[in-house]
């Protein structure tokens, strides 16, 4: 059990080091600021230290029982990088992982989405990605898309690293393992991307590619590699500019003409693509919607787009949700799910106020 106590802060140590100091981040990142703070978690003022959450975590899994509700009120209010000291301060007092209390202490859909939160996001995305590649359908793949077309491209670097030092190779090297052609070429021209991140959009470019676009698209070659090209380098402001030039021109959004066209994977998952750069609180809207609606739960696909947009753009998707469907999205979570998973959910789904600084903006500081 020490060796894998020992690899766990390792590659704890590892992350902080991939994502701060190997990245170089430019100070232009603050201009994320307003985007990453449209997360919905509320994070208390003033802030317990690190030493006095780890001491309270501990003594919520010790004695009969653990006290669920004391996890949820400390981990639930912390922003990515308040959990990363935690988890270091944690490792320091007690000689233990953090994650590997929540697992002993932890079981079910809640220890799942309390262990998915408390990880480390490059590491937690690394591991969401490898998951999708074990598992068979396009739902699963749609993951990796998330990953690669719904975050900044600072976090998809640390994922790419993250998923090298976990499982020695690079994620490309497993995508061409175990997905085939034409949804290959999709999913590495999207996790190999480094998009610009300034917004600088040039009109006519968007004009012309958005005839590229469509010329492709009519003629149902939607695997030509001018549409895999736009699609997986330009930055996303200019993308955004591109397919409303595509709207304007053709009078049909670009990803309905391409449903209208085509009901193949391929077409779906470039479907998924275009989403996940327009409008992500769309996409997870609509994936928090698939898993609650009908028979049953999607236990897994609501844990992952609760958790990894909580710090993001949640506030966003909640709009947009209500929007879609004219109900609330806490409403339909609380009433398909229940317990200590409910709790948690909803404390990540947070009430809209402002208790201090929120969003995982800090997380790059």
């Amino acid at each position: 059990m020490p060796v894998k106590k020992q690899h766990r802060t390792r590659t704890l140590s590892l992350s902080l080091q991939l994502t701060k100091e190997n990245l170089n981040l430019p100070a232009e990142e603050e201009e994320n600021k307003d985007r990453m703070d449209m997360g919905s978690i509320t994070i208390p003022d003033p802030l317990p230290s690190p030493t006095q959450d780890s001491e309270k975590l501990r003594k919520a899994f010790q004695g009969l029982g653990t006290d669920e509700q004391a996890i949820i009120d400390i981990l639930g209010h912390r922003n990515a990088n308040q959990r990363m000291r935690i988890s270091q301060a944690y490792q320091q007092l007690y000689n233990q992982s953090l994650i590997d209390s929540l697992h002993s202490e932890l079981s079910g859909d809640f220890g799942k989405a309390v262990i998915m939160w408390a990880t480390d996001p490059p590491e937690r995305d690394a591991k969401l990605a490898k998951e999708a590649l074990r598992r068979k359908g396009l739902k699963h793949l749609s993951v990796i898309i998330e990953i690669a077309c719904a975050s900044s491209p600072h976090h998809l670097i640390a994922v790419r690293q993250a998923y090298c030092f976990h499982y020695n190779c690079s994620l490309e090297e497993d995508i061409t393992l175990h997905v085939a052609q034409p949804l290959r070429k999709v999913l590495v021209a999207m996790v190999s991307s480094y998009r610009y991140e300034r917004e600088e959009v040039d009109e006519t470019l968007a004009k012309s590619e958005a005839v590229t676009l469509h010329d492709s698209i009519e003629k149902k070659k939607l695997d030509h590699e001018h549409v895999i090209w736009i699609l997986s380098t330009r930055n996303k402001f200019q993308l955004k500019a591109t397919f409303n030039c595509y709207r304007q021109c053709y009078g049909k959004a670009i990803d309905q003409d391409i449903k209208d066209r085509s009901r193949s994977d391929y077409a779906s998952l470039l479907r998924t693509v275009i989403c996940c750069i327009d409008s992500p609180e769309k996409h997870f809207a609509e994936v928090v919607k698939a898993s609650v609606q009908g028979l049953g739960t999607d236990e897994d696909s609501l844990t992952r787009a609760i958790v990894t947009r909580a710090e993001i753009d949640l506030v966003k998707v909640k709009e947009e949700y209500k929007k879609l469907y004219k109900t609330s999205l806490t409403d339909d979570v609380v009433g398909d799910t229940s317990g200590d998973y409910k709790n948690f959910l909803v404390t990540l789904i947070g009430d809209g106020e402002q208790h201090g600084r929120r969003g995982w903006f800090e997380y790059f500081s």
